[in-house]
């Protein structure tokens, strides 16, 4: 059975730090691309940061230098550091295996003092 679960969301203070973390089971990640999106309230989904299977990333202009995605493909992993937190980064996240055309349920993230 193929899922992806997404853990580590949370509420943070602004200038705050989260670790998410993306378990993929079912199918090895190596041969995927693999991202991290986000959607708020109201708003179109968001492509936050990317990864390739090669390891280039590329990321959303909003996070750029805030955020770092990482991949560990022998514990078929996904993780994504956040630093820096805004309120404006609030949003349900959620893990894609780009290639395979797989996503999770997703984690909240809520920054609010």
């Amino acid at each position: 059975q193929v899922q992806l679960v997404e853990s580590g969301g949370g509420l943070v203070q602004p200038g705050g730090s989260l670790r998410l973390s993306c378990a993929a089971s079912g199918f090895d990640i190596r041969f995927n691309d693999m991202a991290w999106y986000r959607q708020a309230p109201g708003r179109q989904r968001e492509l936050v940061a990317l990864i390739s299977r090669i390891g280039i990333t590329n990321y959303g202009g909003s996070v750029k230098g805030r955020f770092t995605i990482s991949r560990d493909n022998a514990k078929n992993m996904v993780y994504l550091q956040m630093n820096a937190l805004k309120p404006e980064d609030t949003a349900l996240y959620y893990c894609n295996a780009l290639t395979a055309g797989y996503r999770g349920q997703g984690t909240q993230v809520t920054v609010s003092s």
